[in-house]
């Protein structure tokens, strides 16, 4: 092996660029020569190439985002867009890929494997929806930038005793709302996995006007149906019977942005080095997460299977601190 690729696809988030910095330069310390691709699986197709040194990637541990850029890619998803990526690949002589991304993006790694190219994967989306990892690059990040929203909302929420709805990223997963409500004390978290009730939602309002509460915050992935603005609907409709004021906010890609926190960058830099490691061993259609503190390899048709990740007893102890 002489030569790999590095690429960000998908959905951005903070520590794409810790993990491209480690992936760069655990290459290099293997005499490897190392190509930047842009913008993900399109860059790939457009054959958007760089060479990247040591000196690329200096600086850019504690930047959010990712220097290579990224991309939704519905060429790449046809046999024809993937023959047109191997021939990029192939002709800038390339005998490895990582690739960095979520469930899609692993995908797209899974075909490119299948059809010749060593590659291996990395979990990269906040919204922790892969098998083979406890926590996916940027997660931690993202959480915090939660709690800091929760924590600030909450105050102003007390000061005019208003109950607020809060709507954090998770279409189909709802991790982030999950442990977001724990971390911040939501007196109420909606998921895509557990159906709740418009009804159910505003008696959690009454009863915490009753009780005497001087707020009542409700978490909302953005997947929970019927939604966040349908709920916002219905109590406001409600509000004189019900006590609280309702009032929406939308954190929207605010959760995507920012420093990566310590975690996030020790974390992707551990999984840079030992997905580069696995390439120069010859290793190819994987993941390398991280278990137990360990980071371990897990074949992508395992990774790309649906996964739900919220675990009973996380929901149970919410229900419980709710009270």
């Amino acid at each position: 092996m002489k030569r790999i690729g590095v690429l960000t696809s998908g959905g951005d988030g903070p520590g794409l660029n810790p993990c491209i910095r480690a992936v760069v330069r655990t290459a290099l310390s293997h005499s490897l020569e190392v190509m930047g691709i842009r913008r993900g699986y399109a860059g790939l197709i457009d054959g958007e190439l760089e060479p990247m040194d040591a000196r690329s990637v200096g600086g850019i541990i504690g930047r959010g985002g990712t220097i290579l850029g990224t991309a939704r890619s519905p060429e790449f998803i046809t046999p024809q867009g993937q023959r047109e990526a191997l021939r990029h690949l192939n002709r800038a002589g390339m005998d490895g890929l990582v690739v960095i991304g979520g469930n899609g993006s692993l995908t797209g790694a899974l075909r490119l494997h299948q059809q010749g190219m060593a590659v291996v994967g990395l979990p990269g989306t906040i919204d922790n929806d892969l098998n083979g990892t406890d926590s996916s690059i940027g997660v931690d990040t993202t959480l915090n930038t939660i709690l800091d929203a929760i924590d600030k909302i909450k105050d102003t929420a007390s000061s005019h005793q208003r109950a607020f709805l809060i709507e954090t990223m998770g279409r189909n997963c709802g991790y982030l709302a999950l442990m977001g409500s724990i971390a911040g004390g939501a007196e109420l978290v909606l998921i895509p996995e557990i159906e709740t009730s418009l009804e159910d939602v505003a008696k959690v309002l009454s009863d915490a006007y009753v009780r005497g509460k001087a707020h009542c915050i409700i978490i909302v992935a953005e997947g929970w149906h019927p939604g966040t603005q349908t709920l916002a609907e219905y109590l406001k409709g409600r509000q004189q019977e019900l006590g609280f004021e309702v009032r929406t906010t939308v954190l929207g890609h605010v959760q995507r942005g920012g420093s990566p926190s310590a975690y996030d960058r020790i974390m992707a830099t551990r999984l840079g080095a030992a997905a580069v490691d696995a390439l120069y061993e010859g290793v190819s259609g994987v993941m390398v997460g991280q278990e137990g503190g360990k980071t371990i390899r897990t074949p992508l048709e395992q990774v790309i299977t649906p996964v739900n990740k919220i675990r009973p007893e996380l929901y149970k102890l919410q229900k419980t601190m709710e009270k």
